[in-house]
């Protein structure tokens, strides 16, 4: 997938549609046998593996402490969680009510980017209402009409869906995003600018799909409002990577990704 869409330029607001791809509109690299999926499992070891050490060196830390020990030790700040409540509320099953703090603010980009990476954004209703929860009012009223011509039937007939957005019968469309982590760039009382680095997955999974799964890395960036007591997105814009080298895993086949997207909800993030 190459092209991409903007949803138009309306004063104060710039975000990107896609022609064909709503990550961002970059190209797909070609699947093969070995290396079409980016190796996730391998990633999660490394993180459990790095939970792990953290843990034992808070344990570690802990002991010196005690023994006198003041040396210059490594500050995890940067992943660790805060203990701060990241949401009030949810609106329509997308968490709301953030902090009035830039960890509020990365949890509101965290947590819009995945749903503006999925499958609702893909039928008319849900993606009306993702839009009017994420974006501020003013940006959401300019983006509607342009969104729905972005989302046309000859789109979604490139990704093998209806004209209503629906996956034929016994096959399952995936569009599902996984926030890798988030940092602030500009922070103000009433603005944020924060980007989120992110692995999308989209295809179609069945077994007569000419369309199948694949991974892309991506960074999207938002530009974030403090209005009405949450942060809203004012606009924003995507990049390619940084993506990783893939890893030598097996390829899995139409059924195993179906399955895996039907037993494995997604998450909400928080900071």
């Amino acid at each position: 997938m190459s092209d991409e869409h903007h949803y138009g330029e309306p004063t104060g607001t710039r975000v990107r549609l896609p022609e064909t791809d709503p990550y961002g509109g970059a190209r797909r690299p070609a699947r093969s046998s070995s290396r079409s999926l980016v190796t996730v499992v391998g990633v999660v070891v490394l993180l459990i593996a790095a939970i792990a050490f953290a843990n034992r060196g808070g344990e570690d830390s802990s002991s010196s402490s005690a023994a006198g020990d003041n040396g210059d030790k490594p500050q995890a700040t940067s992943t660790a969680a805060t203990g701060t409540k990241p949401v009030k509320s949810k609106s329509g099953g997308i968490p709301t009510g953030y902090a009035h703090t830039q960890q509020g603010a990365q949890s509101a980009a965290a947590n819009y980017a995945v749903a503006l990476g999925s499958t609702g954004m893909f039928q008319k209703d849900s993606r009306h209402a993702i839009v009017s929860t994420v974006f501020t009012a003013d940006a959401a009223a300019k983006l509607q009409a342009p969104m729905d011509q972005a989302y046309s039937a000859d789109f979604l007939a490139k990704l093998g869906l209806d004209e209503n957005g629906n996956a034929p019968e016994g096959d399952t469309f995936v569009s599902r995003l996984v926030p890798v982590g988030t940092t602030v760039q500009t922070y103000a009382a009433t603005t944020a600018k924060v980007a989120v680095w992110y692995l999308g997955l989209i295809g179609m999974s069945g077994e007569n799909s000419t369309d199948p799964v694949t991974s892309s890395w991506k960074t999207w960036t938002f530009e974030l409002q403090w209005t009405g007591g949450d942060w809203k997105i004012v606009s924003d814009e995507q990049k390619d990577g940084p993506a990783p080298v893939p890893g030598d895993d097996r390829a899995a086949a139409s059924d195993e990704i179906s399955k895996a997207i039907e037993e494995y909800g997604g998450f909400t993030y928080a900071r």
